[in-house]
């Protein structure tokens, strides 16, 4: 706590006093502690127990083992309940008639416990009296029944399953595992007996339609004959009728006659050819054929071999050669006579052919005329017979699920659409209350309550509160240079121009001054300014110019403003002659926007990412000789893979540069030695505008990690005198 105003002092809470005032009480603390606990414990031990046992029910679709492949399953028999049909489940088994049902099949209204009105206390019927309550004997004793049952159940779904559990709370233990296997019990013979009353129903509805649809059916298969009858459409078959088929035959018969009479012309035209060229008729089938003409022609090869053998002996003009030729020639007429005959017959059986095909083309010609009306008539036999089958169809359908309907309308023939898997078990202990987590629960806030009323009362008192010294509790002024050495036990602090000294902590320990070389030991300037520490921005400068620094790490704890103060350090050793060179590691990218010419150009996130060469990424200040490498675009979290690459580019940027300046912004003392290690680099904190106590914590965490060097750089040149020990280490 701290005051501003004329007159007041700054003051902190004291921990430690505020620990010792509750250590003092300590026997009062414990005596409530124990006094409420035993309290606790005696009025837990005092209520009545309450017992609760639970039922689960799992939520499935069912079907009687007796259903077989022709019967008809229920058009719900396969889903599936989803979150809202489980739900449902749950009102069902909360509302009202179940419950009553429960109560009248286990006599609750006989039971004090669900009907506490029933023998009400003094003072219930003074308030009745005065009008302040409702009497409650005025409501039905099934109604207050009920109303003590909700209070006492709880129904929920257990989570992500279609499991249902039923939770009775009761003072007596054999109650409460009864209720709730009573209530299943109750709940399953619901749901069977709905699907009960759903197969009567449907029984019952479907005895006159059946019966209708069989008139109908009689009706139209009459219909279907009788058109059949007056059309003439005898059926032949499944899709044609005696005209068609008739129409069929014939065109099967036309063609194999029309075959035949082309058989037997084209042979006649063979036989005629023949003989009009003069060509050897055995050369013909239908000749070569004909057993006369193979008798003739036998008779003639024996009159041939005759002649032959006798024409060795005999001259051509002996009487008995004679004889043989003339036999022979007569032979050969014979078979030219029966060739002539052949072909008669073919001809004969061409044209018997060509009238059989006239004959039978008339009756097709007739068919067709008759084919075509009989196709007109069956267009209405058609529908006749898709009537029909329709309500055949329809008959058959409602046939079936009367049979099934019928089949389930006994007792216990259709189950549940659910199933107990766990019934409720007498319960060996109260569910409350429970006597030691009360009593402990009890007891702690008992205690924190006492402590931290204790506390409030030391605060409001002013007990708790200690002022502020300029030098009582706070770090002993002391006058260091820029160059700092922070260790974990202590800080020797230097100021540039000043003698070794002795300045003594808050704690008794003493910081150990160390000299430092002013710039010239004979100018007078020098040694009078050496008489005040110097955290300017132009001491760290000229310190760094005379140290030969080649590498700073710059640490901003204050945010943008210390990254500033650290690039006017940069511009100003740039003034002065020292090649240098600016890395901005802050995550606000400060730097860049006070030097680059934009904040989209490529810098260190680029360069540790591997996505631009190294020149890319070296620019000119806008205002100064120095350069500076920004921030860049690339991702930050995949140039942090790289982190391990910044050392070798600093390395690298010392063979240019005079001074390689890193400005960290506020980074720890973990941060900075992932960037340049624990030697080899100068740690410079630029903290202008940053309170001591802010100072002194980033110095002692630097020391505790082992840094000894460490610049301190505010950007003034003397001390504010609003704050006299604004250098105290």
């Amino acid at each position: 706590m701290s005051g501003n105003g004329s007159g007041q002092q700054d003051v902190h809470i004291d921990l430690g006093g505020l620990f010792r005032a509750v250590w003092d009480r300590r026997v009062k603390v414990l005596l409530a502690t124990a006094g409420v606990a035993a309290l606790a414990f005696g009025a837990t031990k005092m209520i009545a127990p309450d017992y609760q046992s639970e039922t689960r029910v799992l939520i499935e679709s069912r079907e009687p083992e007796f259903s077989g492949p022709n019967q008809v399953s229920q058009a719900g028999a396969d889903r599936v309940f989803d979150e809202s049909g489980i739900s449902s489940q749950v009102q069902v088994l909360r509302s009202a008639d179940l419950i009553k049902q429960v109560a009248r099949n286990m006599k609750l209204h006989e039971l004090k416990e669900f009907d506490p009105s029933a023998a009400p206390s003094a003072l219930s019927d003074l308030l009745v009296m005065l009008g302040l309550k409702k009497n409650p004997l005025e409501m039905p004793p099934e109604e207050r029944v009920l109303k003590e049952f909700n209070d006492k159940l709880q129904v929920y779904q257990v989570e992500k399953s279609r499991v249902i559990a039923i939770s009775f709370t009761s003072k007596d233990r054999q109650l409460a595992a009864a209720v709730p296997n009573e209530m299943a019990k109750v709940y399953l013979a619901l749901q069977s007996g709905a699907k009960l009353d759903t197969n009567s129903e449907a029984s019952r509805w479907l005895e006159p339609e059946i019966a209708n649809l069989r008139e109908k059916v009689r009706d139209a298969e009459a219909k279907v004959a009788a058109y059949r009858a007056s059309s003439d459409l005898l059926p032949t078959g499944e899709t044609t009728n005696f005209a068609t088929r008739q129409l069929t035959d014939i065109s099967t018969e036309l063609a194999r006659v029309r075959g035949e009479r082309a058989n037997a012309e084209a042979r006649a035209a063979g036989v005629r050819s023949a003989l009009a060229s003069g060509r050897a008729p055995d050369t013909i089938t239908d000749v070569v054929g004909s057993q006369m003409i193979q008798r003739l022609k036998e008779t003639e090869a024996n009159l041939q071999a005759q002649v032959a053998d006798l024409s060795t002996t005999l001259l051509d003009g002996h009487p008995r050669l004679k004889a043989l030729k003339s036999q022979l020639e007569g032979i050969r007429g014979q078979i030219r006579t029966e060739t002539r005959r052949i072909l008669t017959s073919l001809e004969n059986e061409a044209k018997v052919g060509e009238l059989r095909e006239q004959q039978l083309v008339q009756q097709l010609n007739a068919l067709k005329a008759q084919s075509a009306q009989a196709g007109e008539e069956e267009v209405g036999l058609r529908a006749l017979e898709r009537e029909a089958t329709a309500q055949r169809q329809l008959l058959e359908t409602y046939l079936a699920r009367y049979r099934e309907a019928t089949s389930r309308t006994v007792e216990n023939a259709t189950p549940a659409d659910a199933r107990v898997i766990s019934n409720a078990v007498v319960p060996t202990s109260a569910s409350f209350p429970k006597v030691l987590p009360i009593t402990i629960v009890a007891a702690l806030a008992t205690f924190l309550l006492s402590c931290v009323v204790i506390m409030l009362g030391e605060l409001f008192s002013g007990r708790a509160l200690r002022p502020v010294s300029a030098t009582g509790e706070r770090l002993a002024p002391v006058r260091p240079r820029p160059a700092l050495a922070a260790s974990a036990a202590d800080i020797p602090v230097v100021a540039a121009g000043t003698s070794p000294e002795v300045a003594p902590m808050a704690d008794g320990d003493a910081v150990d001054l160390l000299p430092a070389a002013p710039a010239s030991d004979t100018d007078a300037d020098a040694a009078e300014a050496a008489a005040e520490p110097d955290f300017s921005i132009e001491a760290v400068a000229e310190h760094l110019r005379a140290t030969g620094v080649r590498v700073a790490i710059s640490v901003s704890p204050g945010g943008d403003e210390g990254a500033t103060a650290t690039v006017m350090l940069a511009r100003l050793l740039a003034e002065d002659g020292v090649k240098v060179v600016l890395i901005d590691l802050t995550g606000s990218a400060c730097p860049t926007r006070l030097m680059a010419r934009s904040t989209q150009l490529p810098g260190i996130t680029n360069l540790l990412a591997g996505e631009v060469p190294f020149t890319d990424t070296i620019h000119a200040d806008r205002f100064s000789d120095a350069h500076i490498i920004p921030q860049g675009d690339a991702d930050p979290r995949q140039a942090m893979r790289g982190i391990e690459r910044l050392k070798m580019i600093i390395d690298a940027l010392t063979n240019a540069y005079d001074l390689v300046l890193v400005e960290c912004g506020p980074a720890d003392e973990m941060a900075v030695e992932k960037i340049a290690g624990r030697d080899g680099a100068e740690i410079i904190l630029s903290a202008p505008s940053v309170s001591d106590e802010r100072i002194v914590e980033v110095l002692t965490g630097f020391g505790a990690a082992g840094y000894r060097d460490i610049v301190l750089m505010t950007g003034q040149a003397e001390t504010d005198p609003d704050y006299p020990d604004r250098d105290a280490a």
